[in-house]
């Protein structure tokens, strides 16, 4: 009689990257139908079943789904929000992330739905669009919700421990979107001044949280295209988060360009991914920025290049680590006139 096979791979990890379209469909749907915001205390299925005028037999599966995914809690029959979902996934909180999840699904969801086709036809098949004016502005205020849920504070901590960070009287925050980590990073310091630098829709949106932060006095906005259009100078800090990949084509230029807006002894901290195992790790940028990559716009940044050039621009010292931000691991290079 033959045996069966002994198996020495597990099968785990394949089951769960089959599973996991189901569980972001499940938060999708719950967000929504709004569940998190009616659920900030304790309720049974019946009564949000009559909430949302749904099917109480289905409701009351999902909210178990929800209870196992442990987005909710359940107890004696009744449901109520997660930590996680309290802080994150009900409207008019300052960390409201449904807005930032449903513009990145319907961001993906074209490709996803054709992604064979689009691996088997190329580029041609994908077609992103930069959009309006307004939706500039919409995706810098979603994305500031995410920003602010814990990634700008993490950055702002590990600039204020720079032993330069002291000294430093004046910062500007290059492709700074909505303006959190330049804002974050300003308000760890007593008296340094700063900038955020973006396109004119997107500046707007950042005068918006600088007067939210009460920092009218310290902060202010530059718009522009800061590859083209002149970034000033006498900088003591330039910061740049994940946005200088759109200077790979001219990397060299656009770092003597930072060089010389820094006063001797500035610093210029480049915050981005660095890509490793021959450009497969990590592997959330791949799937984070798949419809732009499968766009034909493979902007990777290898670890280590933005290091190199920032010497070749110049700088006499260029320190580099890798961090764990709530998203990824990124690379942090800082670099020194």
């Amino acid at each position: 009689m033959e045996e069966l096979s002994k198996i020495d791979v597990s099968l785990g990890p394949l089951h769960e990257m089959w599973i996991m379209p189901v569980r972001s469909k499940v938060m999708m749907t719950g967000i929504g139908l709004k569940i998190f915001n009616l659920l900030t205390e304790p309720k049974t299925s019946d009564a949000l079943a009559k909430d949302i005028d749904s099917h109480a037999g289905n409701t009351r599966i999902f909210l178990d789904t929800l209870a196992g995914m442990a987005l909710l809690v359940k107890e004696n029959g009744k449901y109520q929000n997660a930590p996680i979902s309290e802080q994150y996934l009900v409207e008019g909180s300052p960390t409201y992330l449904g807005e930032f999840f449903a513009g990145r699904d319907r961001w993906f969801t074209p490709v996803l739905e054709n992604l064979e086709g689009i691996v088997k036809n190329g580029p041609s098949a994908v077609g992103i669009d930069a959009g309006s004016a307004d939706e500039w502005a919409k995706s810098a205020r979603t994305s500031a919700q995410y920003m602010r849920s814990g990634y700008a504070q993490q950055v702002a901590d590990i600039v204020s421990r720079l032993p330069e960070f002291p000294s430093m009287e004046k910062m500007i925050d290059l492709g700074g979107g909505a303006g959190l980590n330049g804002i974050a990073i300003v308000a760890k310091h007593p008296s340094m001044k700063g900038a955020i630098f973006d396109q004119p829709p997107v500046a707007k949106v950042a005068d918006g949280f600088i007067r939210e932060y009460g920092l009218e006095e310290r902060m202010e906005t530059k718009a522009g295209d800061y590859l083209k259009d002149p970034i000033g100078e006498g900088y003591d800090l330039i910061f740049m988060s994940a946005t200088i990949n759109f200077a790979l084509p001219m990397i060299d230029d656009f770092l003597k360009k930072i060089y010389d807006a820094l006063n001797p002894g500035g610093v210029f901290i480049n915050f981005s991914e660095g890509m490793t195992d021959e450009g497969t790790k990590p592997v959330e940028m791949l799937l984070g920025h798949l419809s732009m990559l499968m766009s034909g716009m493979d902007f990777r940044l290898h670890q280590g290049f933005i290091a190199e050039a920032m010497i070749r621009a110049g700088f006499k010292s260029v320190r580099s680590l890798t961090v764990q931000t709530i998203a990824m691991p990124m690379d942090m290079d800082i670099a020194q006139k």
